[in-house]
């Protein structure tokens, strides 16, 4: 599914048809492969690193609005989407390595949101 490239992130999918799933399978094939780490622990660092993806959104944040004046405007809005999609292929990949249905999972999950969001009331 991912072949050999000389590209920045070292993953180069090869057809571009492939669906988010496959992707995060292929990614989650790749980190193990690359870890050397037993996969328990492996498991527990995935759901670490969620922690520092959702900080680098926050420090992406207050770049984009100049929060610090010292540094001043160092991200740029496109800066936080960014970081946000890395948040969220980080959290694909932590529960694609917790359980191989992570699709159905996540799908049943987001029905249940969805289910509940639109039968919750709204006030005018």
């Amino acid at each position: 599914m991912f072949s050999e490239t000389n590209s920045a992130d070292g993953v180069h999918a090869e057809e571009a048809d492939l669906s988010p799933w496959d992707t995060v399978d292929g990614l989650r094939r790749w980190l193990d492969a690359g870890t050397g780490i037993r996969p328990e622990q492996d498991l527990l660092l995935r759901m670490l690193k969620l922690s520092e993806e959702v900080g680098e959104v926050a420090q992406a944040v207050i770049g984009a609005v100049g929060q610090n004046p010292r540094k001043g405007v160092t991200h740029s809005w496109q800066d936080v989407e960014a970081e946000l999609c890395d948040v969220i292929v980080t959290a694909m990949v932590a529960l694609r390595t917790l359980t191989p249905e992570a699709p159905e999972v996540f799908a049943g999950h987001l029905r249940r949101i969805a289910e509940r969001a639109s039968s919750s009331e709204r006030m005018p």
